[in-house]
């Protein structure tokens, strides 16, 4: 299993515009191969800038996905309000721990 943590900068004043377009990427990266589960999350402090977490059941389903048409085409839906490049981290899981409400 991995993670790949997504960060991305929109422009200011686009925010609602991409929160439309991001939720269409995630119902349909949601219905790729090796996908475990997803958020998006905003930054409290700079609503401009949000990530992305998800969970792949391993890095070659992540690199399908991301070389997919599907994403080019979603991706092309939100290019335009990014104010810079998306930053990706993949992540492998080191140790777990859950506290007492389970998440």
């Amino acid at each position: 299993m991995i993670r790949v943590i997504i960060e991305r900068e929109i422009a200011e004043g686009l925010e609602q515009f991409y929160e439309s377009a991001i939720a269409d990427l995630l119902d349909v990266m949601a219905k790729a191969p090796g996908y475990v589960s997803g958020e998006s999350s905003v930054e409290i402090h700079r609503p401009n800038r949000y990530v992305v977490f998800t969970r792949w059941t391993d890095e070659a389903a992540w690199n399908r996905w991301f070389q997919s048409s599907e994403r080019q085409k979603l991706l092309d839906a939100i290019r335009p309000f990014l104010q810079k490049e998306e930053k990706f981290t993949l992540l492998r899981q080191l140790i777990s721990h859950r506290d007492k409400w389970g998440d």
